[in-house]
């Protein structure tokens, strides 16, 4: 279980009379249980991958407590790391080894013995349907291929928390639906808690249990699908999304606001 509370982060953009701060997050709490994939919605610059950041203690914050299955992320990185398989992208493979070779490097880095991530790798090869990927080299892997390699890297050392950031980005058709499905099986056959970023309206209603809607960087609805439609009296989940993430309460409208959206269109936080 991953918990978040109030937290906030600010960024200084810019050098000398041009400099401003930012207000990446600005209140996020959320709670991902065992055993459920919840989804992490909100326009550009709301403050989403700053805040999967921070849980995943590549920053800190500046204020407000993660918890991962109780560990406090900032007095107990380490701890709370060996919990997590943090997956941002599918860049970082060696290219000159084969997508075993990847996993098992990264199985040596958390420590894993080698009888044990081989087990592993078995039973992952299985789970996201890898096993022709397995002993190829990754260059030359297409989008699909390179993120399920980098999947089973991100949970060779078999964490019970999984964090994605956007990982359906570039995925064609196909291997978005197996995506889809790996994650599926890791939730219902092993129980793990998912967390999963995305812009796609259509990937929430397939595949996520509980919903988080952050706007400018604070937490402005949660629920499941059917529970955030029903607040908002709307049908269509995409319409349900703009009226929570824009509408009367979220400030879509203060300059603050466009601002944020602004920073991360520009290659600032998000």
């Amino acid at each position: 279980m991953i918990e978040v509370q109030d937290l906030s982060r600010r960024f200084v953009q810019g050098h000398g009379r041009k400099a401003r701060t930012v207000q990446a997050v600005d209140g996020v709490s959320l709670t991902a249980a065992n055993g459920r994939i919840t989804g992490l919605l909100g326009p550009n610059g709301a403050g989403k991958t700053t805040t999967l950041r921070i849980v995943a203690a590549l920053l800190k914050p500046d204020a407000g407590r993660i918890t991962v299955d109780g560990i406090d992320v900032a007095a107990q990185p380490q701890q709370a790391l060996a919990r997590m398989g943090v997956l941002s992208d599918a860049r970082g493979l060696y290219t000159r080894l084969s997508a075993r070779e990847n996993i098992l490097y990264f199985a040596r880095l958390h420590g894993v013995p080698a009888e044990v991530a081989g087990i592993r790798l078995e039973t992952l090869a299985d789970t996201l349907d890898m096993r022709p990927l397995l002993d190829r080299r990754t260059e030359g892997f297409s989008q699909g291929e390179r993120m399920k390699t980098a999947l089973a890297r991100a949970l060779i050392h078999d964490p019970p928390n999984i964090i994605l950031d956007e990982p359906t980005n570039g995925l064609d058709v196909l291997a978005t639906r197996s995506l889809r499905e790996s994650l599926k099986r890791l939730r219902d056959e092993q129980g793990k808690c998912i967390i999963f970023s995305t812009h796609i309206m259509q990937e929430v209603q397939r595949l996520c249990d509980q919903v988080v809607v952050v706007a400018q960087g604070r937490t402005v609805a949660q629920g499941t699908v059917d529970e955030l439609s029903a607040r908002t009296g709307l049908a269509d989940f995409e319409e349900t999304f703009v009226a929570l993430a824009f509408g009367a309460g979220a400030g879509s409208a203060s300059p603050a606001g466009y601002d944020a959206a602004a920073a991360s269109v520009a290659g600032g936080p998000a």
